[in-house]
């Protein structure tokens, strides 16, 4: 017989774990992240601990000197300094701050026999083209060349990122995972590349927006990628993915159109061509990537022709999800508008000014 007190014990329980993913039912990883800070890193940090895993950050303690609470920090440096990583153990390495041969070669060297998993963040950056889309990841990597590959310049981050993915997978081989972003997006993103069009959409009236409403984007919010982070650690899933929302998931007149909904603006929209836009210097013609005036958007031809078609079925047939539009695009507001004044200028996008002689051109 259950008596009433033993009823409700049973039911809390009941409750308690309904409310823990089954994911999160397991035994609890030790999770080594090689960065942690910045914008990505925290995402992963709470992604891993709301599941109940144990987090150790390895950084030099500049960005962030006192770890989040129930977070182990270790300080060193990934380019000479690897000292305080010896003699641990760890179930899975996150690498999202190697970015040279030489610092990737150095934490794999050491945690070769002391990891059992290890997931590398790289780029869509390490395609050498954009051309015969959809891009899956069996895409033509780009050449090195005679590049500096010693230190992050000159144009070279694909190329390093191509070699930091193969010094990954010789030492770890089918322990390795290998995640290649698009533009990662959500609150934290300091580049200003996504919130530029929310934000500017949220100022209403006459808007420069380029190309068409058709045109596709793509993007990853920071919180979906730290959630294919966490899968990927607790399956140990192996092998290359994509990190993007779907080919035409989003496009432009999408992205500004949840913006208008989302803010209540009466924004109206003034469509701009490619040509009109090299015209005016907005985009670079011989670029297969967005500019800085202009972020995410890049011409659907020529260049960058895939640049909004990169295929992400391979990662969402992992677990790989994605929340609405409407809710990354609320969010990231709420967070730009927590930020410093002097953080209300952003880094991306066009500048009033710069937009007020656009506008003014097209009409002419």
């Amino acid at each position: 017989m259950i008596n009433r007190r033993s009823a409700i014990k049973l039911a809390g329980a009941a409750l308690l774990g309904a409310s823990i993913p089954l994911y999160a039912r397991g035994k609890p990883l030790k999770v080594l992240i090689l960065g942690g800070t910045g914008f990505i890193g925290p995402h992963f940090v709470d992604a891993l601990q709301s599941s109940g895993h144990r987090v150790t950050l390895f950084n030099r303690g500049k960005r962030d000197p006192e770890a989040k609470l129930g977070v182990e920090q270790l300080l060193g440096d990934r380019n000479d300094n690897l000292d305080s990583l010896k003699g641990r153990d760890w179930d899975v390495v996150v690498d999202n701050s190697g970015y040279t041969p030489k610092q990737v070669e150095l934490s794999t060297a050491l945690l070769r026999q002391h990891a059992k998993h290890y997931i590398f963040i790289s780029s869509i950056a390490v395609y050498d083209d954009f051309q015969d889309p959809p891009i899956d990841e069996s895409h033509k990597l780009t050449a090195i060349g005679d590049m500096p590959t010693d230190k992050l310049g000159d144009g070279n981050y694909g190329a390093l990122k191509v070699l930091c993915e193969a010094v990954v997978e010789k030492s770890f081989g089918k322990r390795a995972n290998i995640i290649r972003p698009t533009y990662i997006c959500g609150p934290g993103d300091f580049s200003d590349r996504f919130t530029y069009w929310p934000f500017r959409v949220a100022q209403g009236g006459e808007m420069l927006a380029p190309g068409t409403p058709d045109d596709p984007v793509q993007f990853i919010d920071v919180r979906d990628l730290a959630d294919f982070v966490r899968v990927c650690a607790e399956k140990r899933v192996a092998g290359k993915f994509n990190l993007c929302t779907p080919p035409r998931w989003a496009t432009m007149g999408k992205l500004l159109e949840a913006s208008r909904r989302v803010t209540g603006a009466d924004t109206r929209f003034a469509w701009a061509t490619p040509a009109f836009l090299l015209e005016h210097k907005a985009i670079d013609a011989d670029s297969m990537w967005a500019s800085q005036e202009i972020p995410i958007w890049a011409p659907p031809s020529g260049p960058s022709l895939g640049h909004g078609l990169v295929a992400s079925a391979r990662a969402e047939a992992k677990g790989l999800t994605f929340r609405p539009l409407e809710t990354t695009i609320r969010d990231t507001l709420e967070w730009q508008k927590k930020r410093p004044a002097e953080k209300q200028k952003l880094r991306s996008g066009l500048s009033p000014e710069r937009e007020a002689e656009l506008l003014k051109a097209l009409k002419a």
